[in-house]
């Protein structure tokens, strides 16, 4: 996986990047191990959440770039 985009999936994304999930904790997405979230986007975590899904998306990769 190159680039996670806001279609990218929380399953997909801890799969490939595990170093990720707390980026996801520190913005209150504390159920990344429930079932629903697997199968969930980014675009969509971040709708339930009220989070803006490109910053969300650029502070993700900005951190994988920096690995």
């Amino acid at each position: 996986m190159a680039q996670i985009s806001k279609e990218t999936t929380i399953g997909q994304l801890l799969q490939v990047h595990p170093e990720t999930a707390p980026i996801l904790m520190e913005i209150g997405m504390h159920c990344l191990g429930c079932p629903s979230s697997q199968g969930e986007s980014l675009e969509e975590a971040a709708m339930v959440h009220g989070l803006d899904v490109d910053l969300l998306v650029e502070k993700i990769n900005a951190s994988i770039a920096a690995q």
